[in-house]
């Protein structure tokens, strides 16, 4: 009887440790998420702190139009729609783990309304306004940047040229999106410090915290399986570049100690000539725009000359 009893505790916590995981890993849970004035920590980081809140107010004062779509399975996804100019391309930008676009995609956003692009920030599922209980990594949300493209599509007409772009886990969603089949109308994608498999990045953090990264992401993608009802191995942001033709831009920072550039770098040569991969001498992670912000605008003017064949 002993023995059953062992073995019945052994289940229990063996499950309770699947949720425990899961809510720590991959739930929505508004507990967790850092808003536009939630900065990092660190000598990294605190430096740009008075940069990064500069840049967000001035966001903020920008007047937007709140827009939704449906995803595949229903869910509402929000975003904030800025105008300015009629027929000028659109940025879709999406942001990082339990993030926000406003904080995540300010560099970008001022930068794209210099040059007087129309800006869509994307609030990603089970972030914010967005419905979903699960962060799946990109998994599940590269089929909502698709549908966010087929959206601007459909609502600005088939001449319109659109950018996808994001940072962190939004810059391996955009990636994921690559061999999805997007609209010709997605003339290219801009990725900053992107993750080249969710397996890659979840395993690399838990070494990172000290744990035997085999067993705890055996472990967590257990509790995606069972609980999320996603496979955290069913798509790689390495996988869709090798298979892409779209034109990408890769910007990382060379300094990132959360997710390593080496993972850029491998999408890089993963690829079929179409990745432009620019380093960022000693910036930390999703802070090229911050430390070098002369060299990151000179490249995503570079990349916006060469994929609209235009002189900017």
């Amino acid at each position: 009887m002993s023995v059953v009893w062992f073995l019945l505790t052994l289940m229990v916590l063996f499950v309770i440790s699947l949720y425990v995981l899961y809510d720590v890993i991959f739930s929505g849970n508004k507990k967790y998420m850092c808003d536009e004035r939630s900065l990092p920590t660190g000598e990294q980081y605190e430096p740009y702190h008075d940069t990064i809140t500069k840049c967000v107010d001035q966001v903020l004062e920008v007047p937007y139009e709140p827009v939704e779509i449906l995803s595949e399975e229903g869910y509402k996804l929000a975003g904030k729609y800025y105008h300015l100019k009629d027929y000028a391309p659109i940025i879709i930008f999406f942001h990082g783990y339990r993030c926000s676009s406003l904080r995540d995609g300010n560099g970008i956003f001022l930068y794209s309304r210099k040059l007087g692009y129309n800006v869509l920030l994307v609030d990603q599922r089970a972030h914010w306004n967005s419905e979903g209980k699960t962060i799946t990594f990109g998994v599940k949300e590269r089929f909502d940047a698709k549908r966010w493209a087929e959206y601007a599509v459909e609502r600005f007409g088939e001449q319109q040229k659109i950018y996808l772009a994001g940072l962190s886990m939004g810059a391996a969603t955009v990636l994921m999106t690559a061999n999805l089949g997007l609209p010709e109308n997605v003339i290219g994608i801009m990725a900053d410090c992107p993750y080249s498999s969710p397996k890659a990045i979840l395993s690399s953090v838990m070494k990172n915290l000290g744990f035997p990264p085999k067993f705890t992401y055996w472990m967590a993608r257990l509790s995606a399986k069972w609980i999320g009802h996603f496979d955290t191995e069913e798509a790689s942001a390495l996988e869709s570049v090798r298979e892409s033709k779209i034109p990408i831009l890769i910007l990382h920072g060379d300094d990132d100690r959360f997710v390593p550039c080496t993972m850029s770098i491998e999408c890089q040569a993963a690829a079929k000539g179409n990745v432009d991969l620019v380093l960022i001498k000693g910036a930390g992670h999703g802070m090229s725009h911050c430390v070098d912000a002369l060299r990151y605008e000179k490249a995503v003017l570079a990349f916006f000359k060469k994929t609209q064949k235009v002189s900017l």
